[in-house]
C-alpha cells in the first residue's frame, strides 16, 4: 500500500460552513491541501496549497493544529495518506483556482452528501462534532 503525506485546512465562512473542494478529474470532495514542498513543514504546505487552490492566505504560523490522522485516499487506488489537519482563525470567501473544479460549502447541521473524501467522513468531521 502506498503512503501520501498531506496538509489540509478546515475553513469557515461567516455562515459558519466548512469549505470543501473537488479537485478536476475527480468526483470527490475534500478540504483543501495537498502534498509538502521539498523541506516545507506541514503548516508551510497548507497555507501555500491554500493560496494556490483556494485565494486564501493564512500564514503558516496562524494555522491551528487539529490533528494528524491516516485514511484511505480518495482519488488514488490502493494509497493511504497520513492528513496532518489545520483549521484557519475567522471566517472567509473562497474561489476555486489551480486544479480545483469546485467549491462547495458545507452545512455540518444537515444530512451529509455522499461524495465526500474518507478523511473527512471517518476522521475530521467526527472530531468537530466533539465538545470544545
Amino acid at each position: 500500500m502506498n503512503v501520501i503525506v498531506v496538509s489540509a485546512v478546515c475553513i469557515y465562512n461567516p455562515d459558519g460552513r466548512l469549505l470543501t473542494v473537488r479537485k478536476r478529474g475527480t468526483d470527490k470532495f475534500m478540504h483543501p491541501g495537498g502534498k509538502p514542498e521539498v523541506g516545507e513543514t506541514a503548516a508551510e504546505a497548507a497555507s501555500r496549497e491554500l493560496l494556490e487552490e483556494v485565494g486564501i492566505a493564512v500564514a503558516p504560523e496562524d494555522l491551528e493544529l487539529m490533528g494528524v490522522w491516516h485514511a484511505v485516499a480518495a482519488n488514488e487506488a490502493e494509497t493511504t495518506i497520513e492528513a496532518t489537519v489545520f483549521t484557519a482563525p475567522g471566517t472567509w470567501e473562497a474561489h476555486p483556482s489551480a486544479e480545483i473544479a469546485e467549491i462547495r460549502w458545507l452545512d455540518l447541521r444537515a444530512p451529509l452528501p455522499r461524495d465526500l473524501a474518507p478523511l473527512l467522513t471517518d476522521h475530521v468531521l467526527p472530531a468537530l462534532a466533539l465538545p470544545k
